[in-house]
């Protein structure tokens, strides 16, 4: 949220200090009315966001808190980003977790059926072999069967060796590399998200200060450039009065002496 300062003078033909009670002792005479005006530093308040003012939350003459809504704008770019965001970084923390935890219990339970499904295999094999191996012995069968049975039973145990090396490796985290890698993205991603989620807040803007909403410089439905004010606001700690007395009257003043404003209703700004 942007905001800035700037003076103004009001000839709020004031009897700018109408009616200054000066004490003398414990009785109280009223001196003359001395005309003067009120300066205003006006903080103006804009976004760093261009946008559709969609709500307009203030009109001028409230009386408003800080944090008081002020206005909003079109936001559904920004809230489309933010969505998109949460999803990315939601993603690579899922995918850091994988690569810490090693892989879920189903896919290891899939790698263990496939164990369990060679080595009834290879059960089958030993025992073709230990046959083929009598009967070649005995003259039953030809050389090359029994080489095949032994192929076979070769191709089991690498087979087999190839699991258990898997199965093992699926319960380990990934390596140090790439979990450092990923533990990148899931901060780029969290960088990603906390851009997005302040572009989108600055589409809705709050008052700064409490004060008077002095005017406001834009209608619900117009287009705003980013950094044009929108809301005028004057706060009360942002007004000086200013008035003039004769040089006889300055020796009876006193700081913290009470004084009553009376000011006109017509401002005139300089």
């Amino acid at each position: 949220m942007h905001f800035r300062r700037t003076v103004k003078r009001f000839s709020i033909l004031c009897l700018a200090v109408a009616a200054m009670w000066l004490e003398t002792g414990c009785s109280r005479k009223q001196a003359d009315s001395y005309q003067g005006y009120i300066e205003g530093k006006f903080v103006y308040v804009a976004s760093p966001q261009s946008g559709r003012l969609d709500h307009l939350s203030v009109t001028r003459g409230d009386t408003i808190i800080a944090g008081h809504p002020l206005f909003a704008f079109d936001n559904e770019p920004e809230a489309s980003a933010m969505r998109e965001a949460d999803q990315m970084l939601r993603s690579a923390q899922s995918r850091l977790a994988d690569l810490q935890t090693g892989k879920r219990p189903s896919e290891i339970e899939v790698t263990r059926a496939q164990l369990m499904q060679v080595l009834a295999e290879k059960k089958q094999a030993d025992q073709i072999l230990a046959v083929d191996q009598a009967q070649y012995r005995a003259g039953g069968i030809p050389q090359t069967e029994l080489i095949n049975a032994q192929a076979a039973v070769d191709s089991s145990n690498a087979r087999l060796r190839e699991l258990e090396a898997t199965l093992a490796v699926d319960a380990l985290p990934a390596r140090e590399q790439q979990i450092r890698s990923q533990e990148n993205q899931v901060a780029a991603a969290r960088a990603s998200r906390a851009e997005a989620a302040w572009r989108l807040q600055q589409k809705d803007i709050s008052s700064p200060r409490q004060g008077l909403v002095f005017d406001t410089l834009y209608r619900e439905g117009e287009w705003v450039a980013a950094g044009n004010p929108v809301v005028e606001l004057l706060p009360p700690e942002n007004l000086e009065i200013r008035f003039f007395v004769p040089e006889l009257v300055t020796g009876k003043l006193r700081v913290g002496q009470s004084i009553r404003v009376d000011c006109g209703r017509m401002f005139h700004q300089h």
